[in-house]
């Protein structure tokens, strides 16, 4: 079959993924991007004065698109640094190569052991690397091109803070290279970072900020050199909102906002009077310059959908990644044109079927958003439920083929904001802690009944699925709620809850003591009817189930258990591993994923085919 020949929700996989370029402030036409032009998810060299751009990256399994390994550039131009994984584990080590590519990748520090990535900041004259071991975190710090220095270590999580999805890495180093920030949860509370500033001369702490059960993040340094005050985003109004904090007199200043919803810095105008910040409401982004003084506020015009990141150029301008539901990546520029397309095949579909907002009311009265996505023809629809992952994750009005694929066979697609979800207040996203499973469960179901009763889903054609914490619930729901569901997919998820705390990285069994306050073999009356090997016995539809030989988020021992219990039980299960880690990188495969999936729901599912 030519790519011509193939299904449309195929070919909306060819559109190709691209992140927001990273630039050194020294040299801002040297750009480093993230995408999948070409086939799996590589690191790309991208001048932007020529117009010029090469693949940077050759690894095996592709480059894991999750903040705090993204591609960045060196501060000078001449290099792109990556995270090199080459089984997918996600643990491996920084690794540079030339900006023109006239020689291969060399380890970033050689003398850090291979460890789980943990962010990464570089200066002229400091290389900040933060890793995951299976001992605790470790920050080491290289100055001048010594050797690296191990500058704190714990055992709870350490990161060095990354721009929110994008920029370059003005996150972590003042201007001057004088402080570094660091983002810590040594109380043991992964979900709530605190953050610590040291003097890279003396190696000392001289600045904390910690607001205990709420989150903070460090955004960005102002530009000018020997100005030490930090944006940063706290939330201690109940919502997302940046301030100044003055690191060397300790004070903290709100930036003053009369905006609702969540509100994240992206970035500095050059001469620090005001920052990028994008504004969060419903799941969609705007994007507005904000005077730090004043807190008047400029919308920057855009489509509507969801923005992923921006950097403001030397000239005011501003870039910025966007897409949605209906429309593929697009870096663009304030000034109206895209300025990064990525190579797109000439059969690629970059256009789907638009999200339409929606509120539910859940079974405590309250709104929970989501997204409906519906199919031709007239309803009721078949339904598939798709959960997203996370927890701490969201349906955006973002581009999606895999919603679009399921729309093509013939379901209406739900996605729900459940409690747990980000971007809708710290109180919403915290409902989950010392309470996972049961909130989220619920808030599906509420979803389902309310199309149900709207005319809009068949209660007989109901599916459910959804990837890591999705597949986690989607395991828990059909053992739960065996009544209401005829076909599951189980991607990547979490059947026995002990055995993948066992097997996870350090970083993912720090989120899970803080959501469940211990290991969950420490506290089995809790962690037991949340488990979803717990309702075995009780699942009544048949089950698909994916997941990755060497995936350290959701591991493959405490899947294959989960199969096997299902199994002994009489279940009718599906299962299939890939090759890598929690989530393939390459394009092909990534489309032979869906199409099991297609298959499996076709079977299962009236009304439902594989599109072709």
């Amino acid at each position: 079959m030519t790519a011509a020949e193939r299904p449309v929700w195929e070919r909306r996989f060819l559109a190709p993924y691209v992140n927001m370029p990273s630039w050194p402030r020294a040299a801002p036409d040297r750009c480093v991007l993230l995408s999948d032009e070409g086939g799996s998810m590589q690191a790309w060299a991208f001048d932007a004065a020529t117009g010029e751009r090469r693949r940077a990256s050759d690894e095996p399994v592709g480059i894991l698109p999750e903040e705090g390994c993204d591609p960045t550039p060196t501060p000078d131009g001449n290099g792109v640094a990556w995270f090199s994984d080459p089984d997918g584990k996600e643990a491996g080590t920084w690794v540079v190569a030339p900006f023109d590519g006239s020689a291969e990748a060399q380890p970033l520090l050689p003398d850090v052991p291979f460890g789980w990535y943990s962010g990464l900041a570089l200066g002229p004259r400091t290389v900040a690397m933060a890793m995951g071991y299976d001992d605790g975190f470790r920050v080491y710090v290289s100055r001048d091109g010594g050797p690296a220095r191990i500058l704190h270590e714990h055992p709870e999580e350490l990161r060095i803070p990354v721009p929110e999805w994008g920029g370059y890495n003005n996150a972590a180093l003042s201007a001057d290279e004088r402080y570094l920030c660091i983002a810590h949860a040594e109380s043991g509370n992964q979900l709530h970072y605190a953050l610590r500033v040291y003097d890279l001369e003396t190696f000392e702490p001289v600045g904390e900020q910690d607001d205990v059960d709420l989150d903070l993040g460090a955004c960005v340094w102002m530009p000018e050199p020997g100005d030490q005050r930090l944006i940063i985003r706290h939330e201690r109004t109940g919502s997302h909102r940046p301030a100044v904090w003055n690191v060397e007199t300790g004070e903290v200043t709100d930036v003053p906002l009369d905006l609702s919803g969540e509100v994240d810095a992206y970035d500095v105008w050059p001469d620090g009077s005001a920052i990028l910040i994008s504004q969060s409401l419903d799941a969609r982004s705007y994007l507005q310059r904000v005077e730090i003084a004043t807190g008047v506020a400029t919308p920057i015009d855009h489509p509507e959908g969801c923005v992923w990141g921006g950097g403001v150029r030397p000239d005011g301008s501003v870039w910025f990644r966007h897409d949605s539901g209906s429309m593929s990546d697009v870096v663009y520029s304030s000034t109206g044109e895209p300025v990064y397309t990525p190579a797109t095949p000439p059969d690629a579909v970059l256009t789907g079927r638009p999200y339409a907002s929606m509120h539910v009311a859940n079974r405590d009265g309250e709104p929970v958003q989501g997204f409906l996505v519906t199919p031709d023809g007239e309803p009721p629809y078949p339904l598939i439920n798709l959960i997203h992952g996370g927890p701490a994750w969201f349906w955006g009005d973002y581009w999606a083929p895999k919603v679009q694929a399921f729309a093509d066979a013939g379901f209406a697609v739900a996605l729900v904001n459940y409690r747990g979800t980000a971007g809708f207040g710290a109180d919403w996203r915290d409902r989950l802690i010392r309470n996972i499973g049961f909130p989220e469960t619920e808030d599906l179901n509420d979803w389902t009944d309310r199309l149900i009763a709207d005319g809009i889903a068949d209660p007989d054609r109901c599916a459910i699925g959804g990837a890591s914490w999705g597949g986690y619930l989607t395991l828990l729901g059909i053992g739960m709620h065996p009544e209401r569901w005829k076909a599951a997919l189980g991607i990547v998820p979490v059947g026995d809850y002990v055995a993948g705390y066992e097997d996870s990285a350090p970083s993912l069994q720090a989120m899970d003591r803080a959501y469940l306050g211990a290991p969950p073999a420490e506290i089995p009356e809790f962690i037991t009817p949340r488990s979803p090997i717990t309702y075995v016995d009780d699942v009544a539809c048949p089950v698909f189930i994916l997941y990755g030989e060497n995936d350290t988020r959701c591991p493959p021992r405490q899947v294959e258990n989960y199969v096997n219990a299902l199994r002994e039980a009489g279940g009718d299960v599906v299962a299939h591993t890939y090759g890598t880690g929690h989530s393939s990188q390459v394009t092909d495969e990534e489309i032979v994923h869906v199409r099991m999936m297609l298959g499996f729901l076709a079977k299962h599912i009236p009304g439902i085919r594989v599109p072709g």
